[in-house]
C-alpha cells in the first residue's frame, strides 16, 4: 500500500472529526485515499481543554489518560515545518476508463480490471501497447469490526480457485448500474456477476483477514467475520463515533474557594451533615468560610471531593447541562453575554400568543461552546450516544490509532434557544391509555430492530424521549421555513431525565466569534414558531400511509419509526442525535389515523 507524502487535497478540521477521520475512504483531485491513523499526523499542537468531555472519554475506553487535539491546521507559510494528515492510496485495484477492445453485442461496456503494480505512470499498456488511463475501482471488501480491504479478484470470479492469474474485465450490461448488471470476467472464460458478492449471509468474499490499513501497512488483528461487499463511496462506508457536550460555567466555584479553605484541618474528616453542622457550630474559621452557603450544597462538594469527582464531573453529559440550564437567571436589560457560556430565562408573560400550559421556561442561551471528539468508527452500521448523551460501552468500534494517548476534536461556538416542560404534565399524558397502547406498539418495533441486530446493546428510548424528539424536528422545520439558517445548520439536544425535559435547538461554528444571534431572536418568538410546529406535525403529504405506518412491520422494515417519514419528521442525519430514529409525530399531535395519544391537544395547536 503506497502512502502519499505530497499534499493532495484539503479538508475542514470539522470535517476530518465528523466525515473524513482516520479509515475513512475519501477521493482527491488525482487519487482515492484512505485517511492515516492518528501516528501519521503532523503538527498536532493545539490542545482543546474540556474536562467533561475527557472523563467520559477516559471511562469509555479504558484509558487512563486521554488528550483532545485539534486537526492539524494547513500551513501557508513554505518555511514553516510541515503539518497535515498522511494518506494510504486505497484501493489498489483500477479499471480503464475507456472501452477494453471491442463491445460485445448487447450494448455490453468492458474495461481491464487491474492493480496498481501493473500501472506504468498510472496508465495500463495492454498487449497491443495501448496505455489506457485508469480510475479506483469502486467496489471493496470490508467487515462490521471496520477491517477493510481489496477484494481478491481473481478468486472471486473462480470462486474461491487461486490457480488462474490471467488478465480481469469488468462488464457493464446496460445503465442501471444494478449490480445484477456488472459483471467479472477472466479471459480464461470465468465469469461471476457482482450481486453475488452483495447476498447477505455469503461467504463469497471470503473470511476477512483483519486488515486496518490505516494504521500502516502490515496492521491486522485477528477477525474471521464473512467479509461484506462496500461501495467505496456509498453513505455507509464510514459512520464516526462521535461525543459533544456543552461547556458548562462552574456555577460552584465560590464554594470550592470556600471549602478550600478550611478542608485541609477540618472538613475532609466530615462524613455526615451532622458533622458538618457540629463543624460550623464549633471552629469560627469554619462559620466565616462557608458563610452564605447551606450544609446540603458544602456537603454534596465535600461527598464529589472524597469521590474524586467534582460539579459536573460524574454526571451524566445531559444531565450536568440540563441542570445549568434549567439554572438560568431571569433576562434583564442590561445583560451583556461574555464567556463560553451565556444563558438567560425569558419571562413567560412576554410571550405573546401565550405558550401551551405544559412549558414552564424559556432560555435564551446567547453563547455556548460545544467541543465535538471523535472515539472511533463504524462501517455498515451507526453507532449513536445513548438518550443521556453518553456512549455505549462495549461497541465494536474501530480504533484511530494503535497507541491511544489523544483524540481528535474541535470547538464549536454558537447559540441557541431551549424549552423547558413540566414535569407533571408529561407524567399524566404517560398514564393515558391510548398513551399506554401506542408505547406497545413502539416497543414491539423495537424488539423486530433488536432481533435483526443482536449485538446491539441500544435501549428504548421511552416515550418523553420520542416525543420531545419528535417535537424538536418539527420545531426545527418550521424554524428553517422562515428563518434565514439552513435546515442542516440547526442541531438538536433532547433531554428526558428525572431532572427534567427539554428541548435545546441550537447552532455553532468553528469561527472564533461562532454565530450572530439568529436562533436567540428566534427564542423571542417561539410562541409563533411552536404554533407552526404544531400544525405541520397533524397532516403529512403522505398521509394516510405514513400515519398507518405499524412499527413492527416486516414488510416497510422501518422498526424505529412510528408516524414518521422524509415528508415530516425526517431531517438532515447531520442535525439528529439519533440519526433520525425514535420518531413518532402521533405522540405530539393529531393525526389522521385518530389514535389519540398527543401530548399537544387540539387547543394547543
Amino acid at each position: 500500500m503506497a502512502k502519499h507524502k505530497r499534499p493532495h487535497g484539503q479538508l475542514r478540521q470539522s470535517q476530518v472529526v465528523t466525515t473524513f477521520g482516520p479509515g475513512a475512504t475519501l477521493d482527491l483531485p488525482k487519487c482515492s485515499v484512505l485517511v492515516g491513523g492518528l501516528e501519521y499526523w503532523q503538527g498536532v499542537e493545539d490542545e482543546i481543554i474540556e474536562p467533561r468531555l475527557v472523563e467520559k472519554l477516559e471511562d469509555v475506553l479504558e484509558a487512563a489518560a486521554v488528550k483532545l487535539y485539534a486537526p492539524p491546521p494547513d500551513q501557508e507559510d513554505p518555511a514553516a515545518p510541515r503539518t497535515g494528515i498522511g494518506v494510504w492510496q486505497f484501493p489498489e485495484w483500477f479499471v480503464t476508463q475507456d472501452v477494453a477492445g471491442r463491445e460485445r453485442a448487447g450494448r455490453v461496456r468492458s474495461r481491464y480490471l487491474v492493480p496498481r503494480k501493473a500501472l506504468i505512470k498510472n496508465k495500463f499498456e495492454d498487449m497491443d501497447g495501448k496505455k489506457h488511463p485508469v480510475v479506483p475501482i469502486r467496489f471493496v471488501r470490508a467487515c462490521r469490526r471496520g477491517h477493510i480491504g481489496d477484494i481478491h479478484w481473481h478468486e472471486f470470479v473462480h470462486k474461491g480457485e487461486r490457480g488462474c492469474r490471467r488478465q480481469l474485465r469488468i462488464e457493464e450490461r446496460g445503465t442501471s448500474g444494478d449490480l445484477a448488471e456488472v459483471v467479472i470476467r477472466c479471459e480464461c472464460g470465468a465469469s461471476r456477476p457482482m450481486s453475488e458478492a452483495a447476498k447477505p449471509g455469503t461467504e463469497s468474499l471470503g473470511l476477512c483477514d483483519g486488515a486496518r490499513p490505516w494504521l500502516g501497512p502490515y496492521a491486522h488483528e485477528p477477525c474471521g467475520e464473512p467479509n461484506r461487499l462496500l461501495v467505496r463511496t456509498a453513505s455507509n462506508a464510514y459512520f464516526p463515533q462521535i461525543m459533544s457536550v456543552i461547556s458548562l460555567p462552574d456555577r460552584d466555584e465560590a464554594l470550592k474557594d470556600a471549602v478550600d479553605q478550611v478542608w485541609e484541618n477540618w472538613l475532609q474528616y466530615v462524613d455526615s451533615q451532622e458533622d458538618l453542622q457540629s463543624e460550623r457550630t464549633k471552629k469560627p474559621p469554619v462559620r466565616e468560610a462557608l458563610d452564605g452557603f447551606s450544609d446540603e450544597q458544602v456537603f454534596e462538594e465535600l461527598q464529589s471531593r472524597k469521590s474524586g469527582q467534582s460539579g459536573a464531573l460524574g454526571k451524566t453529559v445531559k444531565q450536568a447541562e440540563l441542570e445549568t440550564l434549567l439554572a438560568a437567571k431571569e433576562e434583564i436589560g442590561n445583560d451583556k453575554p461574555d464567556g463560553d457560556f451565556y444563558a438567560r430565562s425569558l419571562p413567560l408573560e412576554s410571550l405573546t400568543p401565550a405558550l401551551p400550559h405544559c412549558i414552564e421556561r424559556v432560555v435564551l442561551v446567547h453563547r455556548l461552546r460545544e467541543v465535538v471528539a471523535q472515539v472511533g468508527f463504524t462501517r455498515f452500521e451507526a453507532t449513536s450516544p445513548d438518550v443521556e448523551g453518553e456512549l455505549e460501552i462495549g461497541v465494536r468500534r474501530a480504533p484511530l490509532s494503535r497507541e491511544l494517548d489523544w483524540l481528535p476534536a474541535v470547538e464549536n461556538r454558537g447559540e441557541g434557544v431551549f424549552l423547558a416542560f413540566k414535569r407533571e404534565a408529561i407524567q399524566g399524558w404517560l398514564k393515558r391509555p391510548a398513551v399506554a397502547a401506542r408505547a406497545k406498539s413502539l416497543m414491539k418495533g423495537f424488539d423486530a430492530w433488536l432481533d435483526e441486530h443482536s449485538n446491539s446493546k441500544r435501549k428504548f428510548s421511552g416515550l418523553p424521549y420520542l416525543m420531545l424528539h419528535s417535537l424538536s424536528h418539527l420545531l426545527i422545520t418550521a424554524v428553517t421555513l422562515e428563518c434565514g439558517y439552513p435546515a442542516s445548520s440547526i442541531r438538536e439536544r433532547i433531554y428526558a431525565t428525572d431532572s427534567g425535559c427539554g428541548i435545546l435547538l441550537y447552532t455553532g461554528s468553528p469561527d472564533a466569534e461562532g454565530t450572530l444571534g439568529g436562533l436567540v431572536e428566534i427564542g423571542r418568538r417561539i410562541s409563533h414558531h411552536l404554533t407552526a410546529a404544531l400544525e405541520l406535525g397533524k397532516l403529512c403529504s403522505n398521509d394516510p400511509v405514513c400515519a398507518q405506518h405499524d412499527p413492527g412491520s416486516i414488510q416497510e422494515r422501518r422498526f424505529l419509526h412510528g408516524a414518521a417519514c422524509h415528508a415530516c419528521l425526517l431531517i438532515a442525519e447531520t442535525c439528529c442525535e439519533q440519526h433520525n430514529d425514535f420518531l413518532d409525530r402521533a405522540l405530539v399531535v393529531p393525526t389522521v389515523e385518530g389514535l389519540q395519544a398527543e401530548f399537544f391537544s387540539e387547543e394547543d395547536g
